[in-house]
C-alpha cells in the first residue's frame, strides 16, 4: 500500500559530509546524478556530479533513541571518477556518475559498481577496526629498523583501533564504450553485468576487465540513418539470459542470449498504438523512454517518459496494463518546456518492495507515488520548508485552471529548476530516498 502518513527524517546530503543545507542554486558538482539503496536497505549511495559517491548507513535502534532507526547518516565518502580528456577525439570525459548498482553482499565487505559516461569501476568498501603492532624489520612510526640490531623474534598482533572505511577499486572497466554509458544493470547469475551506451549493449564478467561482449549493436552503417538510441537498459531479475532496452521512439525490447550471441533480433517488442488525434510536434519527444525497471518479481516492467508511468506485463506486448498521469498539466506547456530544454529531462521510477506501490519524480521538487491495486496516487514536496526533521508530509495538489483553492499551487507557478529526477525505495520498509537538486531527502512512513 502507499505509505499512510510520510514522515520526513532528515537531510542527510551535503557535499562535505558534513549535513544540513546549501542554499540555492547548487553548486553544479554537488548536484546528485544517482541514488541507489543496497539489497538490504542498510546502506544508501548517492552520486555526484563531482565523481563523489556518498554512503549512508542506517543506524540501529537502541534504548537511548528508539526513533533514530529510520536515521541514515555518512558511512563513507570517496572519490570515484576524476575528469579526463580523450585526446584522439579531443573530448572531455566529465566526472558525473551515471550510475551506481550494488552487488549482493557475500562476506563482511560490501561491492558497488559505479560509472561515468566512459569508465565503470568495482569498488570494495570494507571495515577496519584493528592494526597490526610488533613488527620486526620496522619501528611504531613505520620506519625500517637496522637488521643487525634485531636481536629477538617478535610476533607482531592485532590491537583496537578506531572503526575507519576504506573504499578500493577493484576492478576498472574502460575503453568498451564509444559512445555515452546511461546504464548499468547486474545479472541474477551474479557474475555478469551489462552496460549500455547510446547504440550499444555490452556484457561483462566482473572478473575480467579486459574484455567484453557486444550483445546489442543498433548502429546504422551510415549514421545519417540513425533514427533511435537506446535509453536505458536492465537484466531481469531472476532469469540471467533475459534483459530488456528502450529506445528514444517509445518502445521496449526484450531479448534472450540464448537464442543469440548477438541480441540484435528481440524475442518481444512492447509499444503502444500512438492515438492519431493526440499527434503533435513534441509527440515523438515526450514518448522517449527515459528509465526501465523490472519488478521484484520479474513479472512486470515500467517503463517513464516524460508525462507518464506505464506498467507492463512481460506477457503482453501490444499495450501497458496500467498507464499513470505524472504531470498531465503540462502538456499545454511543452512549448516553454521545449524552448528551456525541461522536455529532454530524464526522470526515473522505482517499484516498492512488493511491487503494490511506485514513484517517480516531477518538477517544483514534487514527486508522485501510485498505489497499483487501490489506484490511488499522492503528490509530495521534498522541500527545506516543508521538511523539518520527523514533521508530516502534506499531499500538494496542482490548479490547472479556473479558481485556485487555499492549498493548491498553481501551474504557472511551478520552478522547473527544482527536479526530482532520482528517486529510490527501500527494498523492503517504507523508506524511501529523493534526489532534490543538491539535498538528499529520506522519508519513512509514520510508525504509529
Amino acid at each position: 500500500k502507499l505509505p499512510g502518513n510520510l514522515l520526513s527524517s532528515k537531510v542527510v546530503f551535503s557535499p562535505d559530509g558534513a549535513g544540513g543545507w546549501f542554499t540555492e542554486p547548487a553548486v553544479e558538482t554537488d548536484i546528485i546524478s544517482t541514488v541507489e539503496f543496497n539489497y538490504s536497505g542498510e546502506l544508501l549511495a548517492t552520486g555526484d556530479k563531482g565523481g563523489r559517491v556518498v554512503i549512508f548507513q542506517r543506524e540501529q535502534e537502541s534504548k537511548n533513541r528508539p526513533l533514530s532507526r529510520g536515521e541514515y547518516n555518512v558511512y563513507s565518502t570517496f572519490q570515484s571518477h576524476e575528469p579526463e580528456f580523450d585526446y584522439l577525439k579531443s573530448l572531455e570525459i566529465e566526472e558525473k556518475i551515471n550510475k551506481i548498482r550494488w552487488l549482493p553482499q557475500q562476506n563482511a565487505a560490501h561491492f558497488l559498481l559505479s560509472t561515468n559516461d566512459k569508465t565503470i569501476k568495482l569498488w570494495k568498501i570494507s571495515e577496519r577496526d584493528k592494526r597490526a603492532e610488533g613488527y620486526n624489520l620496522k619501528d611504531e612510526d613505520g620506519r625500517l629498523r637496522d637488521p643487525f640490531r634485531i636481536t629477538t623474534l617478535r610476533v607482531p598482533v592485532l590491537m583496537p583501533m578506531d572503526l575507519m572505511v576504506e573504499a578500493s577499486p577493484r576492478r576498472i572497466f574502460a575503453n568498451a564504450h564509444t559512445y555515452h554509458i546511461n546504464s548499468i544493470s547486474v545479472n541474477s547469475d551474479h557474475e555478469t553485468y551489462l552496460s549500455a551506451d547510446d547504440l550499444r549493449i555490452n556484457l561483462w564478467h566482473l572478473e575480467i576487465t579486459d574484455r567484453s561482449f557486444n550483445i546489442v549493436d543498433i548502429k546504422p552503417a551510415n549514421m545519417e540513418e540513425l533514427t533511435e538510441v537506446i535509453t536505458a537498459a536492465e537484466c531481469h531479475p531472476h532469469q540471467c539470459n533475459v534483459f530488456v532496452y528502450s529506445s528514444s521512439k517509445g518502445t521496449i525490447r526484450l531479448c534472450d542470449m540464448r537464442a543469440a550471441a548477438l541480441c540484435d533480433r528481440h524475442s518481444k517488442f512492447f509499444e503502444e498504438p500512438e492515438d492519431p488525434s493526440s499527434r503533435s510536434f513534441f509527440s515523438e519527444i515526450i514518448s522517449s523512454i527515459s528509465d526501465v525497471k523490472f519488478s521484484h518479481s520479474g513479472r512486470y516492467m515500467m517503463t517513464r517518459d516524460y508525462l507518464s508511468v506505464k506498467v507492463w506485463d512481460l506477457n503482453m506486448e501490444n499495450r501497458p496494463v496500467e498507464t499513470y498521469q505524472v504531470h498531465e498539466y503540462l502538456r499545454s506547456k511543452l512549448c516553454s518546456l521545449y524552448e528551456n530544454d525541461c522536455i529532454f529531462d530524464k526522470f526515473e521510477c522505482c517499484w516498492n518492495g512488493s511491487d503494490s506501490a511506485i514513484m517517480t519524480g516531477s518538477y517544483n521538487n514534487f514527486f508522485r507515488m501510485f498505489d497499483r491495486n487501490t489506484r490511488r496516487d499522492i503528490t509530495l514536496e521534498a522541500s527545506r520548508e516543508n521538511s523539518k526533521p520527523r514533521a508530516m508530509l502534506k499531499p500538494r495538489k496542482v490548479c490547472t485552471g479556473g479558481k485556485r483553492k487555499k492549498d493548491e499551487i498553481s501551474v504557472d507557478s511551478l520552478d522547473f529548476n527544482k527536479k526530482i529526477l532520482h528517486t529510490a525505495w527501500h527494498p523492503k520498509e517504507n523508506v524511501i530516498a529523493v534526489a532534490a537538486t543538491n539535498n538528499l531527502y529520506i522519508f519513512q512512513d509514520k510508525i504509529n
